[in-house]
């Protein structure tokens, strides 16, 4: 029962984050479309800071896990590793607000803290068996590697009026990993050097 309440919260406060932003969404709102009374966020969530990262986590922690799903049994390593690329800077594109108010909250110097919850630390762990399996030598200090140039890949896709295309930025992900563009899912239908990347706006 704790564990469905607390997804329920999640769940609820990414679908308003992304109708409404994070400014706009109160915690009121959150229990009311979560069908449960407000002081149980309270109860399993320390603030809607803490409560915002949680639920982002676990969107990025399910998407991931969807991902590589889809993929044909026995799937190779770097396919593996291509679809969790994807899975991540696609998010960027499909939730765009849910995505900006995390990293905002996080790179914040006065209320940001990158918080290693529950469901980050399940996104964590699957990441560093895929780096693991790909061959990397420490995949804990690969997998920090990684969330980092993930973060600022979300950054350049999201960045107010210096947006970049996805194409370029999953490109430069790629060359890091020894990955061809044509694994994952491409959002572009030519290898990389075809397209030049431009700024938007």
């Amino acid at each position: 029962m704790r564990q469905r309440s607390r997804r329920r919260i999640m769940r609820a406060t990414v679908e308003l984050v992304d109708q409404r932003g994070y400014a706009g969404t109160t915690l009121g709102d959150i229990a009311e479309r979560a069908g449960l009374a407000r002081g149980l966020l309270s109860y399993y969530f320390d603030g809607k800071r803490l409560l915002m990262q949680s639920a982002t986590h676990r969107m990025m922690h399910k998407a991931l896990s969807t991902a590589l799903g889809e993929l044909a049994p026995g799937a190779s390593p770097e396919a593996r590793l291509a679809r969790a690329i994807d899975a991540v800077l696609g998010l960027a594109v499909e939730h765009p607000r849910v995505m900006r108010s995390h990293l905002a909250l996080i790179l914040d110097p006065d209320t940001g803290a990158f918080v290693q919850d529950p469901e980050q630390r399940r996104l964590g762990a699957i990441i560093q068996e895929l780096l693991r399996d790909w061959g990397a030598p420490d995949p804990v200090a690969e997998h920090a590697v990684l969330r980092s140039a993930l973060m600022g890949g979300c950054i350049g896709v999201l960045l107010p009026g210096a947006e970049l295309p996805l194409a370029p930025i999953r490109a430069d992900l790629f060359r890091r990993y020894g990955l061809d563009w044509r694994l994952g899912v491409p959002p572009q239908p030519l290898p990389p050097e075809h397209e030049r990347p431009t700024a938007r706006g």
